[in-house]
């Protein structure tokens, strides 16, 4: 930890200490927890009587849950920003950024996620808002929190479960509409290191409508993130230096959001229906200067580039679930339509100095480039699940489930314009055409039936089930008028086992089979350009999926009435990993880019160890002081064509750390967090980086004013959070073996504090 950190915690826990002591006559409220009988009340929600900890869930398999009241004293402004808080999660993102969740430190492909227990949708375009990176993860970083009303992290799979979890899922509850009674807005600003601010408004209502209960929600949220970068490029480490490159990066755009749930007693069971909207508007505006050596004057300019890119994306999901006791025992019927369109306008401008001993502009160069994507996807799922008690004690569960994504592709560009200078007239732009391989359409079908028996005896749960997951999937290239077809069968098993060694302690284990899916990235056949940083991608489609059999083994004590401390050992080991690869060809921006792609490349093991402890200090009289502390150590091994190495960019470890300080005299509160994420080492032909995160500190000050309005003051990336990478470089195979460096490159991007003031009022 920084030194600067511990300082900045030091200074306040004394404070907590002292108020501690001031307020110690007076007993915490009690806070009333919701059901789907009791709501609570808006303004139950709004002004929170005490401080939320994890929630202790009596699931059979590993789960641990968390409330939006344990995240929303930091407001955090996405499920994001909530998920830094929790054990095991890793980001490999820009700093402020919060995208691709990476459990247990692997790629974000190998964490399944949903929304409501559902998958939706996303992009695959790497830029985000329910969209992915080009392995077909799902991005967070556009869920704005106000949505969430808890977040589950789901360690061991189940057979009622779709099975691609390799490491994980992480379940993002939206509140529905038992989940409140009454209604409360929320209006702010954040304040940005460059001195922009940025609004957010919102409200939500919930209450009886007809013979049913209506959840309604919206938000808009204003997004900034402006970051700092500089390169230095060296012939080799220790090396001679050869330009420097200094580029400001900066994300502005506006989220919009609504949602809806309506649940209804009809004809002896209950229906929901429920939906969600999400629009993203967002400008990536990066301009950069390279210069020979690092001497950073006018006469040693070798480029200006211009990067803009424009984001439009709307996401969206409705769903019905309907549920009654019949057929003797209890059946279900679900139906969901989800979809996401994605449209990304991309423009560079890059303008070449000293390409000879001719003074400007006399032999100087401009190249142009503009390209556009569009993206729409489509998903419908229904499911038919029955439980029903047995004569033995046990309860059968057995189910259908089908689904049915597609979708169309296209990705298009205009012939590339390049031109010298002095120019007398500039050339205009040609019409857009697609790429190679960039009209294309996808469809995946998949039906997956299952059974499961759980059941108790005396202190013991256990649940063991199978499930048998079947893939259909076909591509169409338009551009090339060729079609693919690849399908594949899994038998998935699953169990989980946990045992009450006392009132508050206990055991548990869990083992289950999963699958990891080739994305539909992996198997497009088109060629994206500068898709991986300065590099091409291709994808493969006759890929086969990844499978693997994983362990999860822990130990669970509650702590007083609201405290829980946990330890939890994992392991996994996995078959036909789906791995990126440098092909040796050269890529489209030239010397030194490749054509990257995937490929089936052996088998992998990952293992690590997860902490967590969430606990008032009641046990030494500061019943309203909360500590929050994870670590998690994570590893892993693969051997790849160099030897062994960890799987590709896993993080070390994951540290949270914080405290929150309750005043119920003076209706206030006050609180701190820490976050720090290991090194992450990646290695494919070609290139090595390593990535090096500095410390997150977060900062929050409340004050309650009556019943109904609470006002937050927020800090966060107080430490002026970095991110370093070191590249290595390399032509060859031979080179890589032999160390014979192609450039040797260190980037580092720097973002300053982010402050939020942010009121709510319930009524």
């Amino acid at each position: 930890m920084k030194k600067t950190a511990l300082l900045a915690l030091c200074a306040i826990a004394p404070l907590a200490l002292a108020a501690q002591a001031a307020a110690a006559d007076v007993a915490p409220a009690d806070a009333p927890i919701a059901t789907a009988d009791a709501p609570v009340t808006a303004s139950e929600v709004v002004v929170q009587a005490q401080i939320a900890y994890r929630n202790r869930t009596e699931e059979t398999a590993p789960v641990l849950e968390y409330g939006l009241d344990y995240f929303q004293r930091f407001e955090p402004l996405t499920a994001g920003d909530a998920l830094k808080r929790v054990p095991s999660v890793a980001f490999l993102s820009d700093v402020l950024e919060s995208d691709g969740v990476r459990l247990r430190g692997l790629d974000p492909a190998y964490t399944q996620i949903l929304i409501n227990g559902e998958k939706i949708p996303g992009a695959g375009s790497g830029s985000g808002a329910f969209g992915a990176g080009a392995d077909g993860s799902f991005f967070v970083d556009r869920i704005p929190a106000e949505l969430i009303e808890r977040i589950e992290i789901v360690r061991s799979a189940s057979a009622n479960r779709s099975g691609d979890a390799v490491a994980g899922a992480i379940n993002i509850v939206l509140r529905d509409a038992y989940a409140l009674d009454g209604g409360f807005v929320r209006a702010g600003a954040m304040m940005f290191d460059d001195k922009r601010i940025r609004e957010t408004v919102g409200g939500v209502w919930g209450g009886q409508v007809g013979p049913g209960r209506l959840l309604v929600g919206a938000n808009i949220q204003g997004r900034r993130n402006p970051k700092q970068k500089l390169s230095l490029r060296y012939d080799e480490p220790n090396g001679t230096l050869d330009n420097s490159e200094v580029q400001t990066d900066v994300r502005n755009g506006t989220d919009y959001s609504v949602n809806a749930s309506y649940q209804v007693p009809v004809a002896g069971g209950d229906l929901e229906l429920a939906g969600f909207f999400v629009r993203t508007d967002r400008l990536q505006d990066e301009d950069s200067i390279e210069y020979a050596k690092d001497i950073r004057t006018s006469a040693n300019i070798q480029t200006i580039n211009n990067n803009d890119v424009q984001i439009d994306q709307d996401s969206w999901s409705l769903t019905g679930k309907y549920k009654r006791e019949m057929l003797g025992g209890r059946t279900s019927v679900k139906l969901g339509y989800a979809g996401f369109k994605g449209k990304e306008d991309e423009f560079e401008d890059e303008i070449e100095y000293l390409r000879d001993a001719i003074p400007f502009p006399d032999g100087d160069r401009i190249t142009r480039d503009k390209s556009r994507s569009k993206i729409d996807d489509t998903e419908f799922s229904a499911k038919v699940e029955h439980e029903r008690d047995l004569s033995f004690g046990a309860e059968l569960e057995f189910g259908l489930q089908y689904e049915k994504k597609e979708r169309d592709t296209l990705f298009t560009e205009v012939p590339r314009n390049r031109y010298n200078l002095p120019a007398t007239t500039v050339p205009a732009f040609g019409a857009y055409a697609p790429i190679a391989g960039g009209d294309a359409s996808f469809e995946q079908t998949r039906l997956d039936p299952y059974v499961m028996l759980s059941g108790k005896s005396g202190a013991l749960k256990w649940e063991a089930g199978l499930r048998y997951e079947t893939t259909d999937v076909s591509i169409e290239d338009r551009t090339s008028g060729d079609t693919y077809d690849n399908d594949y069968k899994e038998l998935l098993p699953s169990a989980s086992l946990r045992y009450n060694l006392t009132d508050t302690d206990q055991l548990y284990a869990a083992t289950a089979r999963t699958v990891r899916r080739p994305s539909f990235e992996y198997l497009s056949p088109a060629t994206l350009e500068a898709e991986l940083g300065d590099n091409d991608f291709v994808g493969v489609p006759t890929l086969k999926p990844e499978t693997a059999w994983g362990l999860d083994v822990g130990y669970e004590r509650r702590l007083g009435r609201s405290g829980v401390a946990g330890v939890n050992v994992f392991y996994r080991k996995v078959n036909d990993l789906l791995e990126l690869y440098n092909t040796g060809a050269e890529g489209s921006e030239g010397d030194g880019t490749f054509v990257y792609s995937a490929r089936n490349a052996g088998d992998g093991k990952v293992w690590g160890v997860e902490f967590d402890l969430s606990t008032p200090l009641t046990f030494v009289g500061l019943d309203n002081t909360g500590v929050f502390l994870n670590y998690s150590w994570l590893d892993s091994d693969i051997d790849d064509e160099f030897g062994s190495r960890k799987f590709n960019s896993q993080s070390d470890y994951v540290l949270n750390v914080g405290f929150i300080q309750d005043l119920p005299t003076w209706g206030a509160s006050f609180g701190a967090t820490y976050r720090k994420q290991g090194e992450a080492y990646s290695r494919v032909v070609g290139e090595e980086v390593t990535t090096t995160y500095g410390g997150d500190l977060e900062i929050f000050v409340e004050k309650r004013i009556g019943k109904d309005i609470t006002v937050r003051l927020t800090g966060s990336n107080l430490l002026d959070a970095s991110k370093k990478e070191s590249f290595n470089k390399f032509t060859t195979i031979e080179d890589q073996v032999d160390r014979s460096f192609d450039e040797y490159e260190l980037e580092r991007e720097q973002a300053g504090p982010v402050f939020q003031l942010i009121a709510r009022m319930a009524f």
